[in-house]
């Protein structure tokens, strides 16, 4: 924590949640989430933080509608946010328009003892002080203070309807102008054809996506100001250097439908030991037999696979990576399980480090120990990375047992002349 808003420094908290789950059982998961989202605030205490939501309303947005209405409610006028006296909620409700909707909610809280902040409005092309408790929800495309796009249809054209797309808001806190972007990409449709081809098909739609939305944070249109770019990248573990690793010496069972001849399930077995099998690969199931691999030193020897922000190895600067991957997986809500739901591990995706937070130019970044998450920590920059690397525990164990969950990282901004923000932007003062 950087201390008082009065002192030369402000603490800023960043969190970041795939809360689809938490519209399928709200009187279980929601309760949970928000008693872990509660209790992360009271732990970093800060002056701002940044809530970015994906797939918020779940799968089914019309039948959620009351429940989303209940949850940002309840956020709003707990009484564990009773310090935060002001308030911009956007979420992206108008999930009628294919054409435009995200299901993104990106949700900013401002501490009392924060005495100046202001907001940019991108169509005036300046800022403005934020007061009160603002909700903006439905056509977020005719919200000026906020730039929000969801990504072309042939991005993913194996996808007849996605969601996936960012929203970008832009802020000024005592002189240190920062653009906030929450982020939601492609994941992997099917696990067999994530492993036809290194690199995958999936991880070239990601990279074309995540270099668009770069391109737009830094174009002429607007000054250039760091940047903190954190949601669901859903970057994926190489899956065919990685099962080659597990089953080097394993010989491979090829499964077709009776009907259509197509390939539906890869059988992996040992040559010798009775041809034990290792893993089963379908389109929705990665199931290895040892799950220590995963475990072990955090997953690090998986590391070498994690391959696809090296396409951006100009642009992006990432943090080393001290905690496991986190895994998807096949859930079934049990009332008597307390830290997620019951079930085996049986994944619907390669094991991965989907979820980054991504700084901009200087400052210091940490996680402090205790924090809840289970994700990929990154740092994007123009300047020079910090050395220190935060530190993370997860949540519900060595793996991520629901898909639910919270990726936080506390930022001290120390705001003057050495963090490599812009001093004083222009028209960061015009109310």
């Amino acid at each position: 924590m950087a201390g008082k808003a009065a002192a030369p420094g402000a603490a800023v908290l960043l969190v970041t949640a795939n809360v689809g789950s938490l519209f399928d059982d709200p009187e279980n998961l929601q309760k949970n989430w928000l008693r872990e989202f509660y209790q992360v605030v009271h732990t970093h205490r800060p002056h701002f933080m940044a809530l970015h939501c994906q797939e918020f309303g779940g799968k089914n947005y019309e039948a959620s509608m009351s429940h989303v209405d209940k949850f940002v409610k309840e956020l709003l006028s707990s009484d564990a946010m009773k310090e935060y006296n002001r308030a911009r909620v956007y979420l992206d409700e108008n999930y009628q328009s294919q054409e435009h909707f995200t299901a993104l909610g990106s949700f900013y809280f401002l501490h009392e003892s924060l005495k100046n902040i202001y907001q940019f409005d991108f169509k005036a092309k300046k800022y403005k002080k934020v007061t009160g408790k603002e909700i903006y929800s439905d056509t977020l495309e005719s919200t000026p203070m906020l730039e929000k796009e969801k990504f072309p249809q042939d991005y993913f054209p194996e996808c007849k309807w996605s969601r996936k797309g960012f929203i970008r808001t832009r802020w000024c806190l005592a002189d240190c102008a920062f653009d906030l972007v929450n982020i939601h990409l492609f994941h992997d449709a099917s696990n067999l054809v994530a492993w036809e081809t290194s690199p995958s098909v999936y991880s070239g739609i990601r990279h074309k996506a995540l270099g668009y939305v770069l391109d737009r944070i830094i174009d002429q249109r607007f000054e250039k100001v760091s940047y903190f770019v954190f949601g669901d990248f859903n970057f994926r573990l190489d899956s065919r250097s990685v099962v080659e690793t597990l089953c080097t010496k394993a010989t491979m069972q090829t499964v077709r439908a009776a009907d259509t001849n197509e390939v539906v399930k890869l059988i992996f077995r040992e040559s010798d030991n009775d041809r034990k099998v290792m893993l089963q690969l379908e389109k929705k199931l990665f199931d290895y037999v040892n799950q220590e691999v995963f475990r072990d030193n955090n997953g690090t020897a998986l590391l070498e696979f994690d391959k696809e922000l090296s396409v951006f190895k100009d642009r992006l600067c990432e943090l080393d990576i001290s905690f496991p991957p986190s895994r998807r997986v096949r859930t079934k809500w049990s009332p008597t399980t307390t830290s997620g739901p019951a079930s085996a591990w049986e994944t619907t995706s390669p094991c991965s480090w989907p979820f980054a937070w991504r700084p901009g130019q200087a400052g210091e970044a940490s996680a402090a120990p205790g924090s809840r998450a289970s994700a990929r920590c990154s740092r994007l920059r123009h300047a020079t990375c910090p050395p220190a690397a935060p530190h993370f525990a997860s949540a519900s164990g060595p793996f991520r047992k629901s898909l639910t969950y919270l990726t936080v990282v506390s930022v001290p901004v120390t705001l003057g002349r050495n963090t490599g923000f812009p001093s004083r932007p222009r028209s960061c003062c015009q109310n």
